[in-house]
């Protein structure tokens, strides 16, 4: 990191302090003048009072309309910011971008399909997951699949940077397509130049119903079994996986806020409505897997800890 990153990173923390001191109205420096609570200046964002997000348009996840952000990923995070008396600026990124923009503390947060690993947690912070995700694939009508023998010796595609492109180069025999969004997944798809393609299952149903002519349909992989991850340890993310948003490590204070909204969301209901409201069974998004709990217990979450369910 170059001296004049830093240089910012101290002073930006240096005007927070002095926001959360006076509470000002004036923005701190801002283009805009923002109106910054007591909760909100305490929060540990760039800018008081502002949550800078990095999105790329995957809807039903995440998408862009004007300056707001829409999809499943936004609505939860505009009712959290709300709550937080945060007002929300996005920027349009790629996914290595998104990631990038966290851990170089360029933006607070991102979200839209994040999965928790290990190997990301050491670079930033992740919040409790708002909601889980399901190991979708998406075939051609007729085709099935249903293991990860399944897989072996074809052509599978995925997203640049998504976990599955580590389990993908782990399937025997198994050539990895990887693109820079899930619109190159569903073209190759439809081109039969590659028999399954891993996305998150949200964007399956929504591209079953754009692209109805293509013929596509989602299943689900059977999870490989404990004995089959531990023979290859990336069959782990061909498991139900544990979304988040993610958060530079720089803000634990606005990483346990959010996570608490987050659980209020489960236990009022409102992340049911949500999930619903986007086409998804909230028993297949809503109720962590056996073994989740594990995998963060110990390495960024309590020995005690236990995920949000409904």
């Amino acid at each position: 990191m170059s001296r004049s990153r830093l240089r910012r990173g101290r002073s930006a923390g240096f005007t927070a302090a002095v926001c959360a001191a006076l509470l000002t109205l004036a923005g701190c420096g801002g283009d805009e003048p923002v109106s910054v609570s007591e909760k909100a200046a305490n929060l540990d964002t760039i800018t008081p009072g502002v949550l800078k997000v990095a999105i790329q348009p995957y809807a039903p996840y995440t998408d862009l309309q004007g300056d707001t952000i829409v999809g499943l990923d936004g609505d939860i995070l505009h009712a959290v910011a709300e709550k937080l008396d945060l007002k929300v600026e996005p920027e349009v990124a790629d996914f290595a971008g998104m990631l990038a923009g966290v851990q170089t503390r360029r933006v607070d947060i991102t979200i839209g399909g994040v999965a928790w690993t290990a190997e990301r947690q050491k670079q930033g912070l992740f919040t409790d997951p708002p909601y889980y995700s399901p190991p979708a694939m998406a075939v051609k009508a007729g085709k099935k699949f249903q293991t990860v023998e399944d897989l072996q010796g074809l052509d599978l595609g995925t997203v640049e940077g998504y976990v599955w492109v580590k389990s993908i180069q782990a399937v025997p025999g198994a050539k990895l397509h990887a693109y820079p969004d899930g619109t190159g997944v569903f073209d190759d798809l439809g081109a039969d130049r590659i028999a399954v393609g891993f996305l998150d299952p949200l964007l399956i149903i929504a591209g079953q119903k754009q692209r109805p002519e293509m013929g596509i349909e989602t299943q689900y992989l059977t999870p490989p079994t404990a004995e089959q991850v531990k023979e290859h340890p990336d069959y782990q993310y061909f498991q139900p996986y544990m979304t988040s948003f993610y958060l530079p490590k720089e803000s634990p204070n606005l990483e346990a806020a959010i996570s608490a909204e987050i659980r209020k969301m489960y236990e009022s209901g409102e992340m049911t409505k949500l999930i619903e409201k986007y086409g998804g069974d909230p028993e297949q998004f809503l109720k962590p897997a056996p073994g989740l709990a594990e995998s963060r217990q110990g390495v960024d979450r309590p020995a005690n800890w236990a995920p949000p369910t409904i």
